[in-house]
């Protein structure tokens, strides 16, 4: 299969030879020779709601360190997934307008966000803000992908992505940064962290930012819609964005084996938008992320660890297209109870949630509605030598589309120190947003569906995994099937325009190749996804999902300098379904640099769309063509 899919992609798009070529390469044994036995082995949490080290962990993952952050230069969250395999966005407009992360094919209702362990997502809109989640905040990011249903219950279907606010340790550490750019960018962001010693140690983190831009035209002069020749006009003055952001974690060991928590993240921003034709009043909207949690972790036992948390997340949305904004608000309160219980090399793990929803809109039919969502789930990960095992259940009832059950195995196979192979099989659902089920307008009343129902994923996939420190390669497989989508139809009960109903299917398949290796003071990396995200109904790729996509780049140290690029590329894409009004595809060059000055302070630069590739992610709207970054930091160390 790799030389017809090489001979393929060298015909139709050379960056794609480009990465299989540079995965092919390091995955050869010459490469493999040389191992890094003092390299640390990444901890991911995600996979399974606990750490386990990244070698062990059955699930396709990525982990994006703190360093891979600040060596990157930039500034948006989804730029940053952008570059990572099996992910792809679509954005209206520039960093602060709207955007959706779409993990294998998926829709972004199907990719669950998590902040420090608590759920991020719109009640109503089922998706996260991405827009407002403040990259400067941010000390990893852990991708899980495909289902994590039976551990996370709704709508993690695609997968989960979560991101871990900076925590403190050590000394009192100050930190800074400082930055502008293309198109009038400014950004800022400072902090403060570090820990006590002793018995009753006291960690504590404090951070602040602030970004802006004056931007660019989000909507070109004039759109025309390829489907009926139609011409619309939009303002053609530059959109920009304000965002602000503080986040705080602080954390008490009350004694050996016991310790309390809390931590916050408020952010806020807002970016203007085009509506058609001049208007008088300039339209922007607002989006607001607040996160709150508090926990107490308690070790019970020799064997037995007790995680209970309490956390509250606030999505907010207002949209100002004229004096009297339209809002879109939702909050949601959680309460778990995780127990990790250890049986000799095994860990049993027993988990008790209840989620309370409930949103506010301007829309007549979905002011103050809430609902409610009650959770047990069981998890076992089993160790046998080489031989690695999972198994998870999990019982949803919501007071609204009643009880789910979902599940998932999962075995891995550890050839040598080096090789394995693992594989799964695990079933999903998506829930359905207060839109599916209440949303109603002037023009059709009936839009939502109260009887609307859970959409259903069943998912199987196995790759084979190779790391030995200086070189890693891995390829995986799935295939996900997806029925009963809510999908908009004519109204069976002949009232205008459209109604919501549980009629479509799709299929998502696809392989998902990355390789990297080291040689000396140069680092490479590539990766390919080759996909099918079929709609099944119509036969035809989903909307906005590229046949491929993937990264190939190299970094280099010399001394206090370290420098890199990467290539960011993707196939064809259509904007609608039944295959209507193709976007093009596109290649970005990315370039990145910092210089050391000190052991404390450091300059940054990064080039992003370097050749200045005219692009879209979704008809109608532009993207940033060329733009440059440069910064100064301290104390990020």
């Amino acid at each position: 299969m790799s030389v017809s899919v090489s001979r393929s992609a060298a015909r139709a798009f050379p960056p794609l030879a480009i990465a299989l070529a540079v995965s092919s390469i390091f995955s050869t044994p010459a490469l493999a020779q040389a191992a890094h036995p003092e390299s640390l082995e990444a901890v991911v949490v995600t996979a399974s709601r606990t750490p386990q080290k990244a070698g062990e962990v059955l699930a396709d993952h990525i982990v994006i360190t703190a360093e891979e952050i600040r060596e990157s230069g930039q500034t948006s969250l989804a730029d940053l997934l952008q570059t990572k395999r099996s992910i792809e966005i679509k954005r209206n407009g520039g960093p602060g307008t709207d955007t959706e992360v779409y993990i294998r094919g998926g829709n972004g209702k199907q990719t669950l966000l998590l902040i420090d362990g608590v759920r991020s997502v719109s009640s109503t809109s089922g998706t996260a803000m991405w827009s407002a989640v403040p990259l400067s905040q941010i000390e990893r990011v852990e991708i899980v992908m495909g289902p994590l249903s039976s551990l996370y219950g709704a709508d993690a279907v695609g997968g989960v992505i979560q991101v871990f606010t900076k925590k403190g340790h050590g000394a009192p550490q100050l930190t800074f940064s400082a930055g502008a750019g293309s198109d009038g960018e400014q950004a800022y962001s400072a902090g403060i962290s570090g820990s006590t010693e002793g018995d009753h140690r006291v960690r504590y983190s404090l951070n602040a930012s602030h970004e802006k831009a004056d931007g660019f035209s989000v909507r070109p002069a004039r759109v025309v819609n390829p489907s009926t020749g139609s011409v619309t006009s939009y303002d053609p003055d530059k959109d920009g964005y304000t965002k602000r952001s503080l986040n705080g974690q602080v954390s008490w060991e009350l004694a050996q084996g016991h310790e309390i928590g809390a931590m916050f993240l408020n952010s806020y921003n807002r970016a203007d938008i085009d509506n058609s034709g001049i208007p008088v009043f300039k339209p922007y909207m607002v989006n607001e992320v607040d996160v709150y949690s508090a926990y107490s972790r308690n070790r019970l036992s020799d064997n037995w660890i007790s995680l209970f948390q309490v956390s509250r997340s606030y999505t907010r949305q207002q949209s100002f297209s004229s004096a009297t904004p339209g809002v879109n608000n939702s909050k949601q309160d959680n309460f778990s109870w995780q127990n990790d219980i250890s049986i000799g090399k095994d860990l049993l793990q027993v988990l008790l949630e209840r989620r309370e929803e409930s949103v506010f809109n301007t829309a007549q039919a979905l002011q103050n509605r809430s609902r409610n969502n009650n959770s047990i789930a069981f998890a076992y990960q089993a160790n046998r030598g080489n031989h690695q095992g999972s198994a998870s259940v999990r019982y949803d009832d919501s007071s609204v589309y009643g009880s789910k059950v979902t599940g998932g195995l999962g075995y891995g196979y550890r050839f040598d120190q080096n090789w394995r192979v693992n594989g799964s099989v695990a079933t999903s659902f998506r829930a359905p947003t207060y839109n599916d089920l209440y949303y109603a307008y002037s023009g059709n009343p009936t839009y939502g569906n109260p009887d609307a129902k859970p959409e259903k994923g069943k998912n199987a996939e196995i790759g084979v995994h190779y790391d030995n420190g200086r070189t890693h390669f891995s390829a995986v497989y799935y295939r996900n099937a997806l029925t009963d989508m809510l999908a908009a139809e004519p109204c069976a009960n002949g009232a205008p325009g459209q109604c919501t109903y549980n009629v479509d299917r799709a299929l998502l398949t696809g392989v998902s190749l990355e390789a990297g290796s080291r040689f000396g003071s140069y680092r490479l990396f590539g990766s390919l996804d080759i996909q099918d995200p079929r709609d099944e109904t119509t036969d035809t790729l989903i909307a906005r999902r590229a046949k491929y996509h993937g990264t190939v780049g190299f970094s280099h140290t010399a001394g206090a300098i370290k420098s890199g690029a990467d290539i960011v590329f993707s196939g064809y894409r259509y904007d609608q379904s039944e295959h209507k009004d193709r976007l093009g595809g596109y290649a970005l060059l990315n370039l990145h640099a910092s210089y050391d000055l000190n052991d404390d302070w450091q300059l940054f630069g990064r080039w992003n769309n370097a050749l200045d590739k005219k692009y879209e992610f979704a008809r109608g709207y532009q993207t940033q063509g060329s733009n440059v970054f440069v910064g100064i930091r301290y104390g990020f160390k």
